[in-house]
This record gives C-alpha cells, sequence and structure tokens, in this order.
C-alpha cells in the first residue's frame, strides 16, 4: 500500500479558487512568524518519523537551558518564578521557541506571536524586581490559546457582529479555524484570557481546531494537526492543536474547551492531562459554542496539562478569581477537593459501554488497572454498568445541531471552503434534523428525562466514581472518528472528567484480537474495521475519571489517587 507523504498528511483543508487564495495568504502569515532561525531542515521535514516527540531535543535550535525550562510542568514553572529562579521572560522564550518547532512537525498551530508574549513578560519581570512579589498564582506562565478563545491582538475564529449574517459566524476553519469568512483579530480579551491575564499568565501562541469544532479531527486551513506520538494518527479535537503542541513541550498549558469530548479526547489521544470541569463553573463568555443561543449541551473551559497537579493549579487560580463576578451565566461554585484518607473511595470500573467494545490496548489498560485497585487497601472496587448509552448519545447527537448543520452548511458555501468527511457525517440525518420550537422543547425534555433517569441508576451503583475509556481506543487514523460517546455522554449529563495518561503504549505484539470479535452496534463493527495493531504502534493508553456534576473536586482527588495506585 502507498505511503502518504508527510506533505500530504499534514496539508490543511482545500476549497474553491477563492478560498484557496484566502487560505494562503493565512498560512503565509503564519509562516512568515516563524523565525528563521527556528525552522527545521527541509530534509528533516520531507519525512521525519513517525514518532516526532524528540526531535525538538535532537534538532540542535534549543539551548540546555531552553531544553531543561520546557521539561518542567506549570506548577513549577510558577514556583521557580516566584522563587525568582527562572524569569517570565525566559520561560515564554523557551516555551514559544519549541512550540514554533512543535508547529513544523505537527501542524498545531494558527497563529506565533512571541514577541509580544516576551514583552508582556518583561513587564512582569520588572514588576517583580521592583515590588519582590509575584502579581498571582500564574505570574510569568506561559499559556496557549485554541483559536477560539479570543484575546487582544491575537487571531481568532469569532463571531462578527459588524456583519450582515453575524448569525452564521462559527469560530473554527477559515471559518471554523477554518471558515474563511469569520477569521478576525479580536480586540478585547474574553472572560477566561482576562481572568489568566489578571493572575499573571504570559499569551505566545494560538492553536488550531477542526472544522465546525464538531468533531474529533483538528484540521483546517492551515493544516491538519498530526499526532506528535504516531504522525499516521489524528491528535484528537477539537482542541486537537493544543493537545499536539503540550505533547511536544511547546507549552505546559493550555485553554481546550469540551462540548462533547474536546479537552478529554485530544489530551486522551496525545497522552496528557485534560479536565472538563462542570459547565458554567469557569467562565466561556466570549468562546463561542456551535453558536450563540444554542444551549442544548453547555461547553466547558479547562486546562490541557502536562500533570495532574497542573489541572488543580489551573481550577483554584480561575475559579478563585470568582468568574461569576464577569459572566452572568457562570455559577459560583468553589472547587472544594476532599481529602480521601477519611472515606474509603468507591471506584466503579466500566469496560465498555454496551455499544462499541474499546480496542485491545484500552482493554488491557483498564484490566492492569482494576488489578491494581483491587490489591490496593485505599479503595473498593466495583463493576460499573452503563446505561442507554446509546438512547443517550443518539439526543446529544441531535442536540448539537437543532438546526439541522444549516449555520455549517451556509458557511462552507459562503467561504467556498471544502466540507471535511467528518463534518458532513455529524451533520447528516438521521441524527440530525432542523427543528422547529415544539420539536426542540420536546428534544430537551427527552434530555432532562434522561438525566434523571441516569441519575436514579447511579446512585444505584452507590459508587463515587467510574473510571472508564476516554474513547474506543488509543487515537484514530486519519478522517476515520466517528464515535464520541466516550466522553460526549457525560456532556450530556453535565458530569466533569479528567483524562490521565497510564504509562502503557499500544504494543503491536501484545495488542491483538485473540479470536474474531463479535460486533455489539453498527458502530462497534465499524470500531472493529478499524483495528490492526501495527496501525497504532507507540500510541499513548488514557484513561478517564468521572463523577457526578459539580464534583470536580472530588475527581482532581480521586484521579490523583487513581493514579498513584496505577504507578506504585
Amino acid at each position: 500500500m502507498a505511503t502518504t507523504s508527510f506533505k500530504e498528511k499534514i496539508k490543511g483543508i482545500g476549497g474553491n479558487p477563492s478560498y484557496e487564495v484566502k487560505a494562503r495568504v493565512l498560512r503565509g502569515h503564519l509562516e512568515a512568524k516563524i523565525p528563521q532561525g527556528l525552522q527545521l531542515p527541509l530534509a528533516l521535514l520531507e519525512d521525519p518519523p513517525l514518532d516526532v516527540t524528540h526531535i525538538p531535543e535532537t534538532c540542535g535550535l534549543l539551548t540546555a537551558q531552553e531544553l531543561a525550562i520546557t521539561e518542567l510542568d506549570a506548577t513549577a514553572v510558577c514556583q521557580k518564578i516566584a522563587a525568582d529562579e527562572l524569569t517570565a521572560v525566559e520561560a515564554v522564550t523557551a516555551f514559544g521557541k519549541r512550540a514554533a518547532i512543535a508547529h513544523q512537525l505537527t501542524g498545531c498551530l494558527t497563529d506565533f506571536f512571541l514577541d509580544e508574549g516576551i514583552e508582556q513578560a518583561r513587564q512582569l519581570d520588572e514588576y517583580f524586581k521592583k515590588e519582590g512579589k509575584v502579581i498571582g498564582p500564574l505570574h510569568g506562565l506561559p499559556i496557549s490559546v485554541k483559536v477560539s478563545v479570543s484575546s487582544p491582538n491575537m487571531q481568532s475564529s469569532i463571531l462578527n457582529p459588524r456583519r450582515p449574517q453575524a448569525h452564521y459566524r462559527i469560530k473554527g476553519t477559515v471559518g471554523f479555524a477554518g471558515f474563511l469568512v469569520n477569521v478576525e483579530t479580536s480586540t478585547e480579551d474574553c472572560d477566561m484570557t482576562s481572568i489568566l491575564r489578571s493572575l499573571g499568565a504570559v499569551f505566545y501562541v494560538k492553536t488550531n481546531q477542526p472544522q465546525s469544532i464538531m468533531h474529533l479531527e483538528s484540521k483546517s486551513c492551515y493544516s491538519r494537526v498530526l499526532n506528535p506520538h504516531n504522525t499516521d494518527l489524528t491528535a484528537g479535537g477539537s482542541s486537537g492543536g493544543e493537545s499536539a503542541l503540550v505533547a511536544m513541550k511547546g507549552s505546559c498549558m493550555g485553554i481546550g474547551t469540551d462540548g462533547g469530548g474536546s479537552i478529554r479526547c485530544p489530551s486522551a489521544h496525545c497522552g496528557i492531562y485534560g479536565i472538563r470541569p462542570s459547565s458554567r463553573t469557569t467562565p466561556s463568555h466570549g468562546t463561542l459554542w456551535y453558536q450563540h443561543g444554542q444551549d442544548g449541551v453547555f461547553p466547558s473551559t479547562g486546562p490541557m496539562c502536562r500533570s495532574a497537579r497542573d489541572m488543580r493549579l489551573f481550577l483554584e487560580a480561575v475559579l478563585g478569581a470568582n468568574p461569576s463576578h464577569r459572566d452572568p451565566d457562570a455559577l459560583p461554585i468553589p472547587l472544594k477537593v476532599p481529602d480521601l484518607t477519611q472515606k474509603k473511595l468507591r471506584v466503579g470500573i466500566m469496560m465498555h459501554d454496551g455499544v462499541v467494545m474499546p480496542h485491545p490496548p484500552t482493554i488491557r489498560a483498564l484490566k492492569f488497572l482494576k488489578e491494581k485497585l483491587e490489591a490496593s487497601s485505599e479503595v473498593e472496587v466495583v463493576n460499573y454498568t452503563p446505561y442507554d448509552h446509546d438512547r443517550g448519545y443518539s439526543i446529544i447527537r441531535e442536540l448539537y445541531y437543532e438546526d439541522g448543520g444549516a449555520t455549517v452548511r451556509h458557511i462552507l458555501e459562503e467561504s467556498g471552503e471544502d466540507m471535511h468527511p467528518l463534518t458532513e457525517w455529524v451533520i447528516s440525518p438521521p441524527y440530525v434534523k432542523n427543528h422547529d420550537a415544539a420539536q426542540i422543547w420536546k428534544l430537551r425534555d427527552l434530555r432532562d428525562t434522561y438525566r434523571r433517569e441516569y441519575s436514579d441508576h447511579w446512585w444505584s451503583q452507590n459508587v463515587d466514581v467510574v473510571v472508564c475509556p476516554p474513547f474506543q481506543g488509543t487515537a484514530s487514523p486519519h478522517d476515520t472518528t466517528r464515535y464520541w460517546s466516550y466522553t460526549a455522554i457525560w456532556n450530556l449529563l453535565d458530569y466533569p472528567g479528567a483524562v490521565f495518561p497510564t504509562g502503557l503504549v499500544a504494543d503491536t505484539a501484545i495488542d491483538l484480537y485473540l479470536e474474531s470479535p463479535s460486533p455489539m452496534s453498527a458502530a462497534d463493527e465499524y470500531n472493529i474495521s478499524l483495528y490492526d495493531a501495527a496501525i497504532f504502534k507507540g500510541a499513548p493508553v488514557s484513561l478517564q475519571t468521572v463523577s457526578r456534576k459539580f464534583n470536580d473536586g472530588l475527581v482532581l482527588a480521586a484521579q490523583d489517587l487513581i493514579e498513584r495506585i496505577l504507578q506504585s
């Protein structure tokens, strides 16, 4: 079988001649911002290895000090800056240079503005030198930003209220990171970036996402985002640029959004940490969901990072800034992380959702974790039975596109951008249709009924948290991801979930089907057809910890305990 060249693999979405002209301009602006001294040799870019994670360390473009800085997690960066062992300028310079290298290998960026980041960091360093203290808990921390999250002087895919058809403006291509009609420069911070800036964060890059935001393969007019552990696989979506960048250590913390798995899926695919908080606890004003006013499912904004403690750092800092004082839709719910030494944690293990059986690497990780937990005296392990996930997934798919996908189709037609096959799949019948008001009310009632039934089921299972797959396998081959229920079901219920790497990777020698599996559903049959152990070589295997709505602190505490037991 013919192999795809790296240039073709990373290539972005095409379109008609008018679109192609605009897309080339955008790509040219980004390419021109990458300094000549940080450009990788053409020979390397013509045929890089499948695993590109080690290239920043070996390419010779970073100093020993810069490599050491980019090995730090966000918590360590903040600690060293506060202890006067590292300057904010040194931190953002190191991560910015590594981000430029990461982008050439994975297509993770849409904007690069390191000079502005260095100037912001310089001002923070001057303040620290003069006052002898930091301005906030994130003082000097470089944070990468998903393209749909608006900030001043950073190119964003946002609604443009000055255009007569503003209600059609969605984020994310030259148009939906992506739709060319919709890319412009932000003039003000959204609530999230405003809060982070006030806490001392420094911004230096924006990251790529999918057409329409609403699928798990990040490909836009700029490029396709590649999984750095195996570039034949997707980095996930919709926050795929963030996951690839953090995995490449071009960022130690980034902002992602999650309405169906868009923090957890890419974090799992790239072997990093990420949490989808309960919706409306973290600020989301200024980051567009599918369309303003669409609230069948609330999205959530949260961190994608290098360590479990970084998730807590982010949430404590952001929630401590009282986002409900800015955003009237935000709920004033503090983060309460319980002491699990006072009560034995009851952990439910969900091996599958009753619809699609995960691939062998994920089943191996779940079995390994279950054995470790059962051998521990710190937790009680039970088998968790999923409740009608097929029905829940059908409901949330219909909720995503209550207009039958008309908005997406209009923008693509206006921009001249080709429709990605996964965009076509997600907005097509039978689950998606155009609803009138009465049909929307009926759909919301189906959602609320399911939530009540699921709540009763959860209590009947008598668990504190559930550990389950974040996806039906490791990262998928490009353009194949059609099943989101392992994350989306928790969005429908609004249950917080954190993804963490197990330390295991797909192994071509042991992750085999011992016998031909019998599919549980049509979706399972498709998932089985995708599996060939050789394709997934080296892909990280991650798991997900979930609890009931507003138990975000319990999720963090449980994840920390579970991971510690797993690694013991």
